[in-house]
């Protein structure tokens, strides 16, 4: 896992009071668009690698994200 993969579960990891502070976190730390970064993001909770560095993390995101799947 590169760097920036680490970062983006590093952000994901962390609590946000709303979702502004959290995009502004992104575009500050991390230099890239929300967009870019949800891309990121979503490619990670398919990597073994992602899930072997940060398993809580990646394993609530796959919840997450098959629950909204499911309800569509």
């Amino acid at each position: 896992m590169s760097g920036r993969d680490r970062a983006v579960l590093g952000v994901e990891r962390r609590g946000w009071p709303g979702p502004g502070a959290k995009e502004r976190a992104i575009r500050e730390r991390l230099g890239m668009s929300p967009t870019r970064y949800y891309q990121l993001l979503n490619a990670l909770l398919d990597d073994p690698r992602a899930l072997a560095h940060d398993p809580v993390t990646v394993n609530r995101l796959r919840r997450v994200r098959d629950s909204r799947r499911r309800n569509r």
